[in-house]
């Protein structure tokens, strides 16, 4: 983890040295070793009695972390005068001492205890032929979450990249403070949305419960545009709702999700590799839907577009986890805990 971080790092320092458009390389380069980084700390959490409340810990930190970075970096250039080209790798660099400590401690913990590998299944390595068994027996629920995570993972990073625009449309824009200030209610809400799921000992429970949360979710990001719409919602509260909304839905996929699945349907496998497949189809729908904006609807504002994704994330995502819901509770019908697991 700290060899991939610290590559990524060595990327952005490519990217303030190197001349345009060499720059974007630098971006490529930086973003292959950061999309393994989560699955391996994923690796340390899955599969225990607890892992709802690790993960959801773990989940808000990149909420979190996604207002404070813009904070840190603006202030940078704002602020302290810094080169717009060289604010990646200064921020990245900031945070750098502090991640080799975190992965430090991570490592630290014990492994699973033989009762976590009863409730919640032994993990065992994928090989190359498990990968395919996973996805012969899973596909058509598979297909349906990824469709949702394509748009939902597109959602997300549009917010993401350019909230600091919508905000100033929305007459914000001099605050740079409501960056942080709206992500951490949200990280927040996230967690104690997720920790209460490891009250629900039964996993077909478990499971239920985490499309609940992914369903409202979606539903909140209908429901806050329409209130916007309508006049009854300040633009600076919509961005938050946009973003508990959002995450809602988006943390599960990278956490509790997969973990309660394979815990539900007693079959021998990982959430690592679910993970990773879903982050791979997701990042594809992100540079998608960037294509599409720039070249397919320039003319439209950063924050018209927003509110127009936001329907349609709102009815594809309603949609999409309601019949994956249904696919995957047919194959977990509430088995006990002492049933051996599923050989795919």
């Amino acid at each position: 983890m700290v060899a991939l971080a610290g590559a990524a790092l060595a990327a952005l320092l490519g990217f303030a040295l190197l001349p345009p458009p060499w720059g974007a390389l630098a971006l490529v380069l930086n973003g292959l070793p950061l999309g393994m980084v989560w699955g391996l700390v994923v690796l340390y959490l899955e599969g225990r009695r607890t892992s709802e409340v690790l993960l959801a810990g773990l989940s808000v930190s990149y909420v979190v972390a996604s207002g404070a970075v813009k904070s840190v970096a603006l202030w940078l250039m704002r602020d302290a005068g810094l080169a717009e080209a060289w604010m990646p790798f200064v921020t990245g660099a900031l945070f750098f001492v502090p991640f080799v400590a975190a992965v430090r401690l991570l490592d630290q913990l014990p492994r699973p205890t033989l009762e976590d590998e009863a409730l919640r299944v032994r993990r065992v390595p994928m090989g190359g032929s498990d990968r395919w068994a996973f996805l012969r027996a899973f596909l058509p629920g598979m297909l349906l979450l990824l469709g949702v995570y394509l748009l939902l993972t597109a959602y997300r990073d549009y917010r993401d990249n350019y909230m600091v625009e919508v905000l100033a449309e929305l007459g914000h824009g001099r605050r740079p403070e409501l960056l942080t200030l709206t992500e951490l209610p949200v990280g927040v809400l996230v967690l104690a949305a997720l920790a209460l799921l490891a009250a629900l000992r039964d996993n077909r429970r478990g499971l239920i419960g985490a499309y609940a949360i992914m369903g409202l979710g979606v539903a909140l990001l209908g429901g806050s545009t329409a209130l916007l719409d309508a006049g009854l919602l300040r633009g600076d509260v919509w961005i938050f709702l946009t973003g508990l909304g959002a995450y809602l839905a988006y943390v599960p996929f990278g956490s509790v999700l997969f973990d309660r699945t394979i815990a539900a349907t007693r079959v021998s496998a990982t959430a690592v590799f679910a993970i990773y497949l879903a982050d791979a189809v997701g990042y594809s729908g992100s540079v998608a839907l960037q294509l599409y904006k720039d070249l397919g609807a320039p003319a439209t504002t950063r924050l018209e577009f927003f509110r127009q994704l936001s329907y349609a994330m709102a009815a594809v995502g309603l949609v999409g986890l309601g019949a994956a819901l249904a696919w995957f509770l047919r194959r977990a019908p509430g088995e006990p805990p002492e049933r051996p697991p599923l050989t795919l």
